[in-house]
């Protein structure tokens, strides 16, 4: 059961941000996480997801590519533990891992193990048979976002359900696997919908809670969607799933470049964040691992040795 009321979680929303913030700061971890993805194959998704460049639903002329080869997938995981990532995460588009795929994605992912790296995969919604293979190539972590929550899903997304989601994230769990689960937020939902994502995030109880502020897409229909959310609403949000959310840990992901000042990622980090993802984001772009480490030497906190 969730620790706070959905009241009490939209009272410290609401409450003082210094308040907020110095409550938040006392969940935090004393190191933060560097993680990085490899888009294995990019575009042409059959879903129809509001927020998303790769959809098929929308001309948003992006790059797309098929599944990489494992070799291609592994060279990429190495440079990227080079620039610290202390994970890496396979992602590929689409509602569902492609069965003709599937046991290439298997073999990426056995081939990240025996190279010493932490695997992770976001290939979409899983069967109870793609579960439990998964787990047996010995997948370390599934990444899989509920984007928002339940009551504002159906304004985002109809071609798959809320539910869909959710039942993927109970066979993670099932199969054994860490879960890395998130949202995206600044897409028009309201503050209490905000404190829903974070009780809904507490009930499912996920290892990492990846938070992406919404980068609007050209062609997209939220690509007027940039006043949807202000610096101040990221912080007040990171914060309220922190504490929410205690054990878990807070992942700052897209958005983090194309929408927040250096000031406010800073107070992010020093605040609310345990961890973040370096490099690029699919489609967009972030942080060089660089800027992202010189950040955290700045306020004083430390990156976790790979």
């Amino acid at each position: 059961m969730a620790k706070y009321t959905k009241e009490e979680l939209l009272n410290l929303y609401n409450t003082d941000l210094d308040v907020l913030l110095n409550e938040s700061k006392k969940y935090l971890k004393d190191e933060v996480e560097f993680c990085s993805i490899i888009s294995a194959r990019t575009g042409k998704c059959s879903q129809n997801c509001k927020y998303c460049a790769q959809s098929s639903h929308y001309n948003t002329d992006i790059e797309t590519n098929p599944l990489l080869d494992v070799e291609t997938v592994v060279h990429a995981a190495k440079d990227s533990v080079k620039n610290g990532a202390d994970r890496v995460a396979i992602v590929t588009s689409g509602k569902t891992p492609d069965e003709s795929d599937f046991d290439t994605m298997l073999d990426m992912i056995k081939a990240l193990n025996s190279a010493g790296i932490k695997s992770c995969a976001s290939i979409g919604i899983l069967n109870e048979e793609q579960a439990k293979r998964l787990a047996e190539a010995g997948l370390v972590r599934f990444h899989h976002n509920i984007n928002t929550c339940k009551s504002y899903h159906p304004e985002i997304c109809t071609t798959h359900t809320y539910e869909d989601r959710i039942n993927t994230v109970k066979l993670v769990k099932k199969y054994g696997m860490e879960l890395c689960c998130g949202v995206i937020i600044g897409m028009g939902e309201t503050i209490e919908q905000r404190i829903e994502m974070a009780l809904e995030l507490s009930e499912i109880n996920p290892d990492s809670i990846p938070v992406n502020i919404l980068t609007p897409i050209k062609n997209t229909p939220f690509e007027s969607y940039w006043d949807k959310i202000d610096e101040e609403n990221v912080l007040r949000t990171l914060a309220v799933f922190k504490i929410a959310c205690p054990d878990a840990s807070i992942r700052i992901a897209g958005g983090k470049k194309a929408r927040l000042s250096e000031d406010t990622i800073e107070k992010a980090f020093k605040y609310c964040a345990d961890s973040t993802i370096v490099g690029n984001y699919l489609t967009t772009t972030g942080f060089t691992p660089d800027e992202d480490a010189k950040l955290i030497e700045k306020i004083g906190r430390r990156l976790v040795k790979v």
